[in-house]
């Protein structure tokens, strides 16, 4: 049976972070699991859980989140007629497949080098969130072919093991292939539902031995994040886009971009034993 106490601190932190995530969802229209992961990692670490698996915990957590706040996002935009689905239809199969291996590859690594990882990709979402221009063009339509082959599965891959959904590659991506930017984040929210499904399957037979996980944890999913992240984002998200509609976000988003970067070159930190 889990210490009450220990629960009640863990409930405590787990609606603060849940809290934070849908706000910055809504504000900024920034995935959740780009907050989630180093807020699960520091939360569970500070609760004196940790061991060479808790960055996998801490992934499959906020994977398993992404199922329901992009099916939600989807569904939305899709009333909308926001949705892309060709681009989705034609993207799946790869992302799909990324996101398996995605899965197979965190599995046999080490917390630290997740860590590493984590760090030096959110390094480049940072530095594109602060810096990339919405005229930046690499086509004028999404690729097809061996160009579509290559970048779908990598999208997947590096979704999974930086704890993800669709949003944080998904929209730099199509906005480079002239895709309009409401249209590239509808359609990334798609994304998001393939690549946190299988991922979440697979982690759900990854073992973690009781003595490092949380209470309430299957597989490497803890139960209990995942039910409080899920209400708090469901209560928080329309406040962030209240607060959107309020205020100019564009300079908030330059300083999300600076904040993600100092967590990722801590975590990169930590990973290099610094």
């Amino acid at each position: 049976m889990p210490d009450p106490m220990l629960l009640l601190q863990m409930l405590v932190l787990l609606m603060v972070i849940g809290g934070l995530a849908g706000v910055l969802a809504g504000l900024l229209g920034v995935g959740g699991g780009i907050v989630l992961v180093p807020c699960f990692f520091y939360a569970f670490q500070t609760l004196g859980y940790g061991g060479a698996q808790l960055m996998q915990m801490c992934l499959a957590t906020s994977l398993a989140t992404i199922i329901v706040t992009s099916m939600r996002s989807v569904l939305s935009h899709n009333r909308k007629g926001a949705v892309e689905w060709d681009i989705l239809r034609g993207w799946a199969p790869g992302i799909a497949l990324g996101a398996v291996i995605g899965v197979l590859v965190a599995a046999s690594l080490r917390s630290t080098t997740l860590q590493g990882l984590f760090g030096a990709l959110g390094i480049l979402i940072g530095a594109y969130m602060g810096l990339g221009r919405s005229h930046w063009r690499l086509g004028d339509a999404m690729p097809r072919g061996l160009t579509r082959a290559l970048l779908s599965p990598g999208v997947g891959f590096l979704s999974v093991l930086m704890g993800i959904g669709g949003g944080s590659f998904g929209v730099p991506l199509m906005s480079l292939y002239n895709v309009p930017i409401h249209r590239a984040v509808a359609t990334a929210a798609g994304f998001g539902v393939i690549i946190a499904v299988p991922s979440v399957i697979g982690f759900l037979f990854l073992e973690i031995p009781s003595e490092v996980r949380p209470p309430f944890t299957l597989g490497a999913v803890n139960g209990v994040a995942f039910l409080v992240v899920i209400c708090m984002t469901l209560i928080t998200a329309p406040l962030g886009v209240k607060l959107a509609h309020a205020m100019d976000p564009k300079p908030l988003k330059r300083v999300f971009a600076v904040f993600l970067t100092l967590v990722a070159l801590n975590m990169l930190r930590k990973a290099l034993g610094w």
